[in-house]
């Protein structure tokens, strides 16, 4: 299956459960405005947070020196372009090398796999999840263009492959740190197909207004105690 999104064929066109009324807008003023808040808030944040990422990195190194304390995983971003994301690691050294033995006890439907309760995340690993700290080396993926603060959050390749074709809408547009299903309370509990449909309701509502909005919830969710974040 071709992970890269021809634009011109989707415009107006019914595909799969996309219903015929589903049109991709370009916004242009909106993607520029957005690419250089994008740009300096990244860069603020860079700043601003190298003496907290020092620390992060020694306590994870501290607390499981086996591995590098930054995980590199490969994903794909707009138009099915594969870029490296960084995160913080939360799990064992080889974790991904253990998904085949611990896929019966996946979570979720779709392509998508996540566990509650993951063996293979570390002691520290836990509390980076649980506030989601373990994402913010992503601003300098934001830096560099290949993520927003805002959209879809960004896929592995093996689960694109198996994208249905209203799957591959949430391809047309950067890919985010955070996302309508990112900010959602039990998004454990929220179903694949449910997920994509808020990746289209974002695609189809997108602005800056949306973003802020989005970004706020997020925010909020955070200071909020819950255990279902992944």
């Amino acid at each position: 299956m071709n992970a890269e999104v021809n634009e011109s064929e989707m415009l107006g066109q019914p595909i799969g459960e996309v219903p015929s009324a589903f049109v991709f807008r370009q916004k242009p003023v909106y993607s520029l405005i957005k690419r250089i808040i994008d740009f300096f808030a990244a860069l603020l944040c860079i700043v601003l947070f190298v003496l907290p990422f020092a620390v992060i990195l020694l306590a994870i190194l501290i607390d499981d020196p086996k591995a590098p304390p930054i995980f590199v995983q490969q994903r794909v971003g707009k138009n099915g372009k594969r870029f490296r994301m960084y995160k913080f690691r939360t799990m064992c050294a080889h974790a991904e090398e253990q998904i085949g033995s611990l896929r019966e006890m996946n979570e979720m439907d779709g392509p998508v796999f996540k566990i509650r309760d993951d063996p293979r995340i570390t002691r520290f690993g836990k509390y980076l999840r649980s506030t989601n700290i373990d994402e913010l080396p992503q601003v300098f993926n934001i830096f560099l263009g290949q993520m927003s603060f805002v959209g879809p959050r960004p896929a592995l390749p093996d689960e694109v492959e198996q994208y249905r074709e209203s799957d591959k809408l949430r391809l047309l547009v950067t890919p985010g740190l955070t996302c309508y299903w990112q900010a959602t309370h039990n998004r454990t509990n929220i179903s694949f197909d449910e997920w994509m449909k808020m990746d289209r309701k974002y695609i189809m509502e997108r602005s800056i207004r949306v973003d802020f909005r989005l970004i706020l919830k997020t925010i909020a969710f955070l200071f909020r105690k819950t255990d279902d974040r992944q």
